[in-house]
């Protein structure tokens, strides 16, 4: 099995799965993970203390910072806004970042937040343009900001 990594990508880590594609103008820190068959799209950056499982595919324009976990077969929209740190300063860095955890079969529309320290349980559905301020259960749909359960 092989993978597949664009020139132009600037890929440091050798903790890529099989069957994975990780496009243009890509940025991947030599400890980041990522598993098999994922499709991480242009212009992704992915920072060392993170973890991509397998089937995930990852559209252009997302940053996943250190503290992030990503379980198998998560989908992750355009331009998709992640956080790791509660009260940002600059040049003032926490001796730990908060962990997120986006659990299995999860998807997440394009241009939502997600606070940091979150759990977006599994399949769990994010709607477009949400603000994500609490954990997500499993199994239930998130929209709007702040980002409430869809009640059908």
């Amino acid at each position: 099995m092989s993978k597949f990594i664009h020139p132009l990508a600037d890929v440091q880590s050798e903790n890529i799965g099989d069957n994975t594609s990780i496009w243009q103008f890509c940025v991947v820190l030599e400890k980041a993970i990522i598993g098999n068959n994922c499709n991480i799209n242009c212009q992704v950056f992915i920072e060392n203390d993170v973890i991509i499982g397998n089937n995930v595919t990852i559209k252009p324009g997302v940053q996943i910072w250190d503290g992030i976990t990503i379980e198998d077969n998560v989908f992750i929209g355009p331009n998709v806004t992640f956080t790791n740190d509660k009260m940002p300063r600059s040049k003032q860095y926490p001796t730990e970042f908060l962990k997120t955890v986006i659990k299995r079969g999860a998807s997440i529309g394009a241009n939502s937040t997600i606070l940091p320290g979150l759990n977006i349980g599994e399949n769990a559905m994010i709607g477009a343009g949400s603000v994500v301020l609490k954990d997500v259960p499993e199994n239930t749909i998130y929209v709007g900001n702040p980002a409430k359960e869809l009640i059908k």
